[in-house]
């Protein structure tokens, strides 16, 4: 059985808030001394790590399309261990899923699946006592789902928030804050920064979740909302285990290199678990600034987390390209996801790379996003030819070839994509290895596999 005071923060649809407010409800209560811990319902570990950044401990994701609905509540449990209070942000709106699965995968259905309560974040610029309505449209549309009350954002006047309440309180909704226009401050550095900020632990970026939670904590009432929190019952559930089947012998700890910084790694926080309940040593490498692999280094991950758009500081690091370089060419395992399969290629944007894939990328306007149910084509260091994974793309930039002469995925409706060579498994798919721990497993055990000669 699990016990943690928790809630869902949700909205009737994106763009009302809810990142700001998750970020500076941590934050405000993190700042009180408790315990917190912070995740984000589907891919974006963006969002997630910055939560983890305002809790002080991993953000993780919530994703029932990439781990499956039966790992969420195990997942949040293992996450959520010995905190005093947990937040769950949502995304796209209460009962919206971009699969078409609502029953399954909006943050309805996770807020359901967890039984917590959901505070509903709604935009009032324009809305008066309308906002019952909708409030109460939002109640009874799940009989199954624990609406706990609302936090009012961008308010107009104390007139205004008088009004609101009035017609909230006509229908039995608590309002647990009222946010006036321009109290939660667009502060956070820029989205194309992605993690980066948070993995490198730059000021600006703790600046910004700072004064968002001073600005939460002078508008939200935080006690009543810690009241709704722990009156969330037992989860009965056991905790998600990063345990696994095979990997390195006893006494043989092999090093395998995290793509990351002191503020964690461009991975998803499981997969670092994972790899050392397979018997590995992980130690993060700093791609943009360190120019050496860790010592004894026998394998190297690069997470989906890290940014295309540091396209030059990557270039730049020289020795570490040539490093990763020959890490590769002695058949050492090199896992490369997302932005790190334009890191392998031999130029992005005309600027040299690791220039171990025969490939150049390109960056092309728009992004290439959505969920991809994909078939290992090859025997990779990853898995066996024929494995079915879910996995997530986001992306601006575009290699040519897409795919090298061993292709790493198939999907329908689409061309094979990403490079399967010697020990280097490259893609810009990002599974959730929460779901397939014997990815981790197998990677280790072949990191304390024999080198290959180089060729």
């Amino acid at each position: 059985m699990t016990v943690v005071p928790r809630v869902v923060l949700s909205a009737p649809s994106s763009g009302r808030g809810t990142g700001a407010l998750s970020l500076g409800l941590l934050a405000a209560l993190a700042e009180r001394g408790l315990d917190v811990a912070g995740f984000k319902i589907g891919p974006d570990q963006v969002d997630a790590a910055y939560l983890g950044l305002a809790a002080g401990r991993p953000g993780r994701n919530l994703d029932p399309r990439l781990v499956g609905p039966e790992r969420i509540a195990p997942l949040f449990a293992h996450g959520s261990a010995g905190a005093g209070f947990a937040l769950v942000q949502g995304t796209l709106g209460l009962y919206d899923s971009i699969t078409g699965r609502p029953e399954a995968e909006s943050t309805a259905a996770v807020a359901t699946a967890l039984r917590s309560p959901v505070v509903l974040v709604v935009d009032v610029a324009a809305m008066g006592q309308s906002v019952a309505a909708l409030v109460h449209g939002f109640r009874a549309y799940d009989e199954q789902l624990w609406l706990g009350g609302v936090i009012l954002n961008r308010v107009a006047s104390p007139r205004h928030e008088a009004m609101l309440r009035l017609a909230l309180d006509d229908v039995g909704v608590p309002v647990y804050g009222a946010l006036r226009r321009h109290e939660l401050p667009p502060a956070l550095p820029a989205r194309r920064h992605g993690m980066v900020p948070v993995v490198r632990r730059d000021g600006e970026a703790l600046r910004a979740v700072g004064r968002l939670g001073e600005a939460v904590a002078s508008t939200v009432d935080l006690d009543r909302l810690l009241v709704l929190a722990r009156s969330a019952p037992e989860l009965a559930v056991e905790p998600w285990s990063p345990t696994s089947v095979g990997g390195a012998p006893p006494g043989d700890r092999p090093v395998v290199a995290l793509a990351g910084g002191p503020g964690g790694s461009y991975s998803h926080p499981e997969t670092a678990e994972l790899l050392r309940a397979a018997g590995a040593e992980v130690v993060t490498v700093d791609p943009l600034r360190d120019e050496a692999l860790p010592a004894g280094t026998r394998a190297l991950v690069v997470g989906g987390g890290l940014s295309e758009s540091y396209a030059e500081q990557l270039s730049g690091n020289r020795r570490l390209c040539i490093a990763v370089a020959e890490l590769a060419r002695t058949g050492r395992p090199v896992i490369a996801e997302g932005a790190g399969l334009l890191w392998l290629a031999r130029e992005l944007d005309g600027l040299p790379m690791c220039g171990v894939l025969d490939a150049i990328g390109s960056s092309r306007d728009g992004l290439v996003i959505g969920y991809r149910e994909a078939t290992a084509s090859t025997d990779s260091v990853l898995v066996p030819a024929g494995t079915k994974v879910v996995g997530h793309k986001q992306h601006a930039a575009v290699l040519t070839p897409r795919a090298g002469e061993r292709a790493a995925w198939s999907w329908p409706a689409g061309a094979p994509e990403g490079f399967v060579w010697r020990g280097v498994h490259a893609s810009q798919l990002v599974p959730h290895w929460a779901a397939y721990p014997e990815i981790a497993a197998r990677l280790v055990a072949a990191a304390v596999a024999p080198a290959e000669a180089p060729a």
